[in-house]
C-alpha cells in the first residue's frame, strides 16, 4: 500500500488539525442511496450550520472521471465553469456547542483500503472515536407508514434492541460498509443506518427518510442536531407526494396495495401464527415494483 498520509492534507487557515473530539458522519455518495438520503441530510447539516473545512482528500488519485464525468458549463463560445469533485471533512457544532464532523463527496472509485487508512489517521488527529454512516435502500413499503430502518454496528450495544428484517445476505460492497468493517476489526466503533425507502421514491428526494436518519443519529450519539428546516422540507415533500397520487389513480392503487401488505405484515407479527393472516392474497413487493415500473414506462410524464 502506498503511504496513506499523502492522500489528505489539513487546511492551513488556522482551523485545521486541532484536536477536537466528536462524532464523524460519513455521507459519501454510496453505491446505492435511494431517496437521496445522504445528499439531503448532508446538505441540511451544512446549510443550517457553520461548517469549517478542516481536511480534504486527493480526488485525482481516488476517482474515475470518465466513469462519472463532472459537469461543465459552455457559454456560447467558451467554457465558463467546472463542477470539480471534492472529498471534504467539515467540522461543525451542534445546538449544544458539541463538535461533530461530516465527510462529504463522491465515493472513491479506487484505493479503498488506502483511503480508509488515511481516514483513520485523520480521525486519530482530531480525536474522532465513532463513525456513523447512512444511506437509503429501495423497499416494497409505503411512504404513509412509519419509516423503517436497518441499523448495523461494530458492536451490538451501539444499536440496542434494533431488529433487522434481513438474515445473512451477500450484497455489492461500498466504501462506508468497508470502513465500518475495518474499524470493527481494529476494535473501533462504527454504526450505520439503512433507511427503507419506498421503491417508487427511490429516484426522488425523500426528506422524511433523511429526517428519520437525523433522529436516529441524535438518539444514538447524543448530538443535538438542527432539524427545523428538515421537518419543514419533509412536510412539503409529503404533501407533494399526496398531490401527485391524487392525480394518478394507478399509482395511488399501488400505494394502497403496499399499505395493505404492510398492515397485514404488522398484524401478523402480533399473532401466534402468520397462517392467520391473508398475506398470501397480496402481491409481493417485486410484483408491485414491476407493475409500477411498467406504469412509468407507459406514462413517462407521471
Amino acid at each position: 500500500m502506498q503511504n496513506p498520509s499523502s492522500l489528505y492534507h489539513f487546511e492551513t487557515d488556522g482551523t485545521g488539525a486541532v484536536h477536537q473530539p466528536g462524532v464523524l458522519l460519513v455521507l459519501l455518495g454510496a453505491f446505492i442511496d435511494a431517496g437521496n438520503i445522504q445528499r439531503t441530510l448532508g446538505s441540511h447539516l451544512l446549510e443550517t450550520g457553520e461548517p469549517q473545512i478542516v481536511a480534504s482528500f486527493d480526488v485525482d488519485q481516488l476517482l474515475d472521471y470518465r466513469g462519472r464525468r463532472p459537469m461543465m458549463v459552455f457559454d456560447a463560445d467558451r467554457w465558463v465553469s467546472y463542477d470539480d469533485p471534492a472529498i471534504l471533512l467539515h467540522r461543525l457544532t451542534d445546538r449544544d456547542g458539541q463538535t461533530y464532523y461530516v465527510l462529504t463527496g463522491p465515493e472513491p472509485d479506487y484505493q479503498w483500503e488506502r483511503f480508509i487508512e488515511a481516514l483513520r489517521q485523520v480521525m486519530d488527529v482530531f480525536g474522532i472515536t465513532l463513525a456513523v454512516s447512512a444511506h437509503g435502500i429501495p423497499m416494497g413499503v409505503p411512504h404513509t407508514r412509519p419509516v423503517g430502518m436497518t441499523a448495523h454496528a461494530t458492536d451490538p450495544r451501539l444499536i440496542g434492541e434494533a431488529q433487522s428484517p434481513f438474515g445473512r445476505v451477500q450484497v455489492p460492497g461500498s466504501l462506508p460498509a468497508l470502513l465500518e468493517l475495518r474499524l470493527g476489526e481494529a476494535g473501533r466503533e462504527a454504526l450505520g443506518f439503512a433507511v427503507h425507502v419506498p421503491h417508487y421514491l427511490a429516484q426522488a428526494e425523500w426528506a422524511e427518510g433523511a429526517l428519520a436518519v437525523l433522529n436516529a443519529v441524535v438518539d444514538h450519539t447524543g448530538l443535538n442536531l438542527p432539524n427545523d428546516d428538515l421537518i419543514a422540507k419533509a412536510g412539503a415533500n409529503t404533501r407533494e407526494i399526496a398531490r401527485e397520487l391524487s392525480d394518478n389513480t394507478e399509482a395511488a392503487q399501488l400505494v394502497q396495495a403496499l399499505e395493505q401488505q404492510y398492515d397485514t405484515f404488522m398484524e401478523g407479527k402480533e399473532r401466534p401464527s402468520l397462517l392467520a393472516t391473508e398475506a398470501s392474497e397480496l402481491p409481493s413487493a417485486e410484483e408491485l415494483g414491476a407493475e409500477f415500473e411498467q406504469f412509468l414506462r407507459n406514462n413517462p410524464e407521471a
